[in-house]
């Protein structure tokens, strides 16, 4: 962290504010109070910085959602030290072995988090959902909210999964369904079980985010299937195990919730005509890439980017070849590129995000854990109150490169750490041979991922011609720890 520019401590201005701040005074008349609504969050089990809640209304024509996202600028005014400290770093730093928070824990997993059982101050994002999965309203506006059930991705969508069996009258096990879930998934569920309403507010959000995906991915949105290397390290420091995070059921439901919440601000900055950070990810440099991958694969694609077609072609991919679908969406991963922050004003309109295929889209539900999506609650409360806008369009450009360089930064910590991991659970194999997948060459080197464990490291021999996306056979011929260096030897290129 360091090594990278980070702060690991707070500065002694930002714990002297924080150990001043104490719960708000929740009785202002221009805030609506919908704390009595069975809101619900859905996050990782060991998640405690909790930024979104959910909650739907089943109307004629539709579904309205309700997007509820802490206020945390309430506690971080602008300019202040907990503000600087904030603005430094850009980002919580998730290592999987310790976890750097962008903001002191008083705050980011208690006062500012929408944690279970207390009132909280949030912005809500509302949106109403046609049957087709168009958004034809939307709005902003603040309110008191209560999180009635703190739900984990794994009960959620086991549940979900169970229930959409149960209404087919099917006797077959469940793909979502876990064979020994932990104890904090059987609690979760139990907690379902005992409620008509959530389990109601569950199927009710479930539909309402299948309609907006659907919608999005006929847009153009592409299809893809992602996992993330997860140790899991004991106290003495020695890795016990590495594990794969995948997305599943409810996962997807508060992604889908998340990139509509993140459109409608965007789209409420724009009505206002107030300049904002935007998430861009551009038109990819190397798509004769992912036109040749898709070639190898018997299917065709313009000469010119185009997001419509790349998602048709995957779509088909997961049909026809799914047990490869997952090497396919890495590599178009890797070729489309990282994303980026950049500023859109009136007179500068936004390149757009080509992944997602929209053209106006920030970064707005996630105020504990990223400072841009900080500065966009500061400029949506001033679109909302009809107060002056807190930025200038140069401010907001050097923010917008500062937590762009930091978000990169951030990365590369995050790798490290997996890749000590990584290295120190393979030092014992060094000499075997796995099967890969490169996902890196440039002047730079070549780098490979294996299949099984889901680790990436440096590819050495032979490696002249080799592309994104081919699949090799290789040698593990050494791991250092301390470094994070995983090297490995060709074998064969596989065809």
């Amino acid at each position: 962290m360091l090594e990278h520019g980070f702060l690991v401590d707070f500065p002694e201005g930002a714990i002297e504010q924080t150990a001043h701040e104490a719960e708000p005074q929740l009785g202002h008349p221009q805030v609506v109070d919908l704390s009595d609504w069975k809101w619900s969050s859905i996050d990782n089990d060991e998640s405690r910085d909790l930024d979104q809640i959910e909650f739907a209304k089943k109307e004629t024509g539709g579904v309205r959602i309700y997007i509820g996202i802490a206020d945390v600028d309430w506690f971080v005014p602008l300019q202040s030290p907990l503000d600087q400290a904030a603005r430094h770093n850009t980002t919580s730093v998730y290592t999987g072995v310790q976890m750097f928070p962008m903001l002191p824990e008083k705050l980011s997993t208690d006062l500012s988090s929408l944690v279970e059982g207390e009132k909280r101050l949030s912005l809500i994002v509302e949106i109403l959902i046609g049957g087709d999965g168009r958004v034809l309203e939307s709005n902003i506006y603040s309110a008191i909210v209560r999180n009635h059930a703190q739900l984990t991705y794994e009960a959620a969508s086991n549940w979900l999964e169970r229930d959409t069996l149960s209404h087919q009258d099917s006797q077959k096990e469940s793909a979502g369904t876990t064979n020994h879930p932990s104890q904090m998934t059987v609690a979760v569920l139990k907690k379902i079980e005992q409620s008509e309403e959530l389990k109601e507010q569950l199927r009710l959000q479930d539909q309402a985010a299948q309609a907006l995906r659907s919608r999005r991915h006929e847009a153009g949105a592409l299809t893809l299937q992602t996992s993330e290397l997860q140790p899991m390290v004991s106290l003495d420091g020695s890795v016990i195990e590495l594990t794969i995070r995948q997305p599943n059921r409810a996962a997807r439901l508060v992604e889908d919730f998340m990139i509509s919440a993140n459109q409608a601000t965007a789209m409420v900055l724009d009505r206002q005509r107030i300049p904002s950070i935007r998430r861009v990810v551009e038109v990819p440099e190397r798509w004769d890439r992912i036109v040749a991958l898709a070639a190898q694969r018997g299917g065709r694609l313009p000469p010119d980017p185009d997001a419509r077609s790349l998602e048709e072609f995957l779509v088909q991919q997961q049909q026809t070849d799914p047990d490869h679908f997952s090497d396919l969406s890495l590599s178009i991963i890797k070729l489309l590129g990282r994303g980026e922050y950049k500023v859109t004003s009136p007179s500068n309109p936004s390149p757009g995000h080509f992944g997602l295929a929209v053209q106006n889209y920030s970064h707005s539900t996630a105020p504990n854990r990223r400072y841009a999506d900080l500065s966009m609650q500061r400029l949506l409360k001033a679109a909302t109150r009809n107060d002056p806008c807190p930025y200038s369009i140069e401010d907001l450009e050097s923010l917008a490169r500062h937590c762009t360089e930091k978000e990169d930064e951030a990365n590369k910590v995050e790798r490290f750490v997996k890749k000590c991991a990584a290295a120190m659970a393979l030092r014992s194999r060094i000499g075997e041979k796995f099967n890969g997948l490169v996902t890196g060459a440039s002047e730079k080197g070549t780098w490979v991922r294996l299949k099984r464990p889901p680790v990436e490291g440096r590819l050495n021999g032979d490696v002249a011609g080799l592309e994104v996306g081919d699949h090799v056979h290789v040698r593990l011929v050494s791991t250092d720890p301390e470094r994070g260096f995983i090297d490995f030897e060709l074998v064969k290129r596989n065809a």
